[in-house]
Formats: structure tokens, C-alpha cells, sequence
């Protein structure tokens, strides 16, 4: 997966894989989620986005499967 750092007050980081469509998403609270069926545009889209978390909650969020992978806590 192929990892990008975000200059985002909500999300911390990004990682895409291209061959099965797999989004994860860090927040900044150390969450870690894996979204599904994700297009490629999207992702692409998210690291151009002028806010990160505005384009997560208008196009990624409560619209691809979604699980949770981590929760770091220091």
C-alpha cells in the first residue's frame, strides 16, 4: 500500500491499495479504518482535496464498507 502523510486537522494519513480498491484512513486520535470499493479518483482526490475532512465526510464517509483496524494509544 502505497502511504501518504495528510495536512489535515482530522485525518493524520493515507494508504491506498490499487489492486483491490482498499482505502485506510489514520485520524488524528490514532484510529485506523479500512474502506472498501474505493475508486482510485477518490483517493486521488482526498490528497488534492483543500481540506482532507470535509472530502471524507461528503464522499468516503457512510458510503463504503468500512472496518476498524486499530486504536493507538500512547
Amino acid at each position: 500500500m502505497l502511504r501518504s502523510e495528510l495536512n489535515s486537522t482530522s485525518l493524520k494519513g493515507a494508504a491506498y491499495c490499487f489492486q483491490k480498491a482498499l482505502l485506510d484512513l489514520e485520524f488524528r486520535s490514532g484510529a485506523i479504518y479500512r474502506f472498501g470499493g474505493v475508486p482510485e479518483a477518490t483517493y486521488r482526490e482526498l490528497l488534492r482535496a483543500e481540506s482532507k475532512g470535509v472530502y471524507f465526510n461528503r464522499h468516503i464517509r457512510n458510503r463504503f464498507a468500512y472496518v476498524k483496524l486499530s486504536l493507538n494509544r500512547p
